[in-house]
């Protein structure tokens, strides 16, 4: 066989190639993985929402977390500065299932350590890092922008119990935290304060806890117990203070005043008014219908404005105003004080059958004997307040009306009393002759001189002097160591021998009554000497 034909037999053959390779198998896993992993991604991820707060300090994009009741539940994927640039907006991503938790009345904060003068807060965060706390709304699902609070409440909305509203123009201690007191117990906290917006009153919310809310009564008061009460009466002073944690920080008690009857449970969001102290609270109840005009005689200086008016001790009203404008009289010279005075606060100094005619009910407490005076509240401030009492020495007056006003009889006070009992001592001193007195003692005094410089009135020491010496002598020569007296001695001695003598001629007679006549018989003893005779010889 040729060359040629040996070429031709061996020409190439011909194969369909293969559409599917093995090593293609590796890549479409890898896209399919991809693919289920951006799903995954896609899928898992939950809702967007935009924080805006004052600043981000702590806060790291894609770091810090977001957290309900300490579960995460997403992170901030973005910080930036807001176009105000007075605020920072962060841009956060939360897990997938979580819009649920956007509803109307949602707040976030940022968990920072914090120290107040109420409590410490956030210390965990040292370690883990700040995070910012959700706390759901209970209201429809909210929109996707919010504005973060720059403080965390004090307790969370989930907490059942009752949160109320107090309004007040000054706000004192007070602060967030700060607890809400009934008696000495903590029944509650301060959630939050607000300046209103025409820069008038402080608002404050307040939450009193579930097993407390039924001693919240819609005529509660509410008052400020954050500073230290000192008083004074009949036992020294009194200094009340508060706990230490009151102290520092502030804190509200709240009840209802003595003698009020209670009312009805308040009801969760209800505004109250919040008073500066206690007794501003109890006066609060004060409810002035009845005005009196009083008219003194007497200065009024340390009369102001809203001083007390009471009785025996116990506030009635107070003092509205002190004007000569209240009387239209130009030649009037009294004083004039208008009064405003609770008409139940006075049924008990008030006869029984009075007490049920209205304007007039004091009409026969008048005719009695009440009347109005002044007295001193402080000698060391010299305020004074209005007293009412019963006088029985005053005579019978009326309560008289005038300009439309009805005028209670007044009283001068003690002080006045005083002053003209003072003026009226002063006058008959005034009175007295003093300078014909003092012409009569000068002219006294004067021969007084003239007698002492007299000669023989000088010589009268001299011989004065001379008859005190011999009087002197002559009480000597009596005394135990004078003549005088060894005299008087012996002569008694010698009376005492002589009755001694008589006595013994006394016996003799009786038992010889012959003696007389015969004598004595001789005896042949010699007889013992007498003995005054003895003392007569020495």
């Amino acid at each position: 066989m040729s060359d040629s034909n040996q070429i031709e037999a061996a020409s190439p053959e011909l194969r369909a190639a293969q559409r599917w390779n093995i090593v293609w198998v590796v890549p479409l896993l890898a896209i399919l993985i991809g693919g289920w992993m951006v799903y995954k991604d896609y899928s898992s991820k939950g809702p967007e929402i935009r924080l805006r707060f004052e600043t981000s300090e702590g806060i790291v994009a894609g770091k810090t977390e977001i957290r309900c009741r300490s579960v995460s539940i997403g992170k901030v994927t973005k910080v930036e500065l807001a176009d105000d640039l007075n605020s920072v907006y962060l841009y956060c991503t939360l897990d997938g299932g979580q819009e649920k938790l956007l509803r109307k009345g949602t707040r976030f904060w940022v968990v920072r350590p914090r120290v107040s003068g109420a409590d410490i807060s956030g210390l965990g965060t040292f370690l883990t890092g700040v995070y910012i706390e959700l706390e759901p709304g209970t209201g429809e699902l909210g929109p996707r922008k919010w504005k973060g609070r720059e403080t965390p409440p004090a307790t969370s909305r989930s907490i059942p119990g009752l949160r109320l509203s107090l309004t007040t123009e000054d706000a004192g201690t007070l602060t967030i935290g700060s607890p809400v007191q009934y008696r000495g117990l903590d029944v509650g906290r301060v959630e939050s304060r607000k300046l209103s917006e025409d820069g008038q009153t402080i608002r404050f919310e307040i939450f009193i806890r579930e097993q407390f809310k039924a001693l919240v009564r819609s005529n509660t008061k509410f008052w400020n117990t954050g500073g230290v009460d000192v008083s004074a009466g009949v036992d020294g002073f009194k200094f009340k203070t508060p706990s230490l944690q009151v102290l520092v920080s502030g804190g509200i008690s709240f009840g209802v005043p003595d003698g009020v009857p209670s009312a009805e449970q308040a009801l969760d969001g209800g505004i109250f008014r919040l008073h500066a102290d206690e007794k501003a609270a109890a006066a609060s109840t004060f409810n002035p219908t009845l005005q009196l005009l009083l008219l003194f005689d007497q200065s009024v200086r340390g009369l102001k404005k809203f001083a007390p008016v009471e009785y025996r001790g116990i506030e009635i009203g107070r003092v509205i105003n002190i004007s000569f404008d209240l009387l239209s009289d130009p030649n009037n010279r009294q004083v004039p004080v208008l009064l405003e005075i609770d008409p139940q606060l006075i049924r008990s100094m008030i006869p029984e059958k009075s007490k049920e005619r209205g304007i007039l009910i004091l009409e026969d407490a008048v005719r009695d004997g009440l009347r109005a005076t002044l007295k001193t509240a402080s000698l060391l401030t010299g305020a004074m307040f209005v007293d009412f009492d019963y006088y029985s020495d005053e005579t019978p007056k009326q309560l008289i009306e005038l300009e439309g006003k009805h005028v209670m009889p007044t009283r001068p006070s003690g002080f006045a009393q005083l002053e003209e009992k003072l003026t009226s001592i002063l006058n008959k001193v005034d009175a007295l002759p003093v300078e014909e007195t003092l012409s009569e003692i000068k002219l006294a005094t004067a021969a007084l001189r003239k007698n002492l410089e007299n000669e023989d009135l000088k010589q009268l020491p001299t011989d004065l002097r001379k008859t005190l010496t011999l009087l002197d002598q002559t009480i000597s020569s009596a005394g135990p160591d004078g003549n005088l007296q060894g005299d008087i001695l012996r002569t008694l001695d010698e009376l005492r021998g002589a009755i001694r003598s008589m006595e013994a001629m006394t016996d003799t007679i009786k038992e010889r009554p012959n003696s007389i006549f015969f004598g004595k018989e001789e005896s042949k003893k010699p007889l013992p000497k007498p003995f005054f005779e003895l003392e007569s010889k020495r």
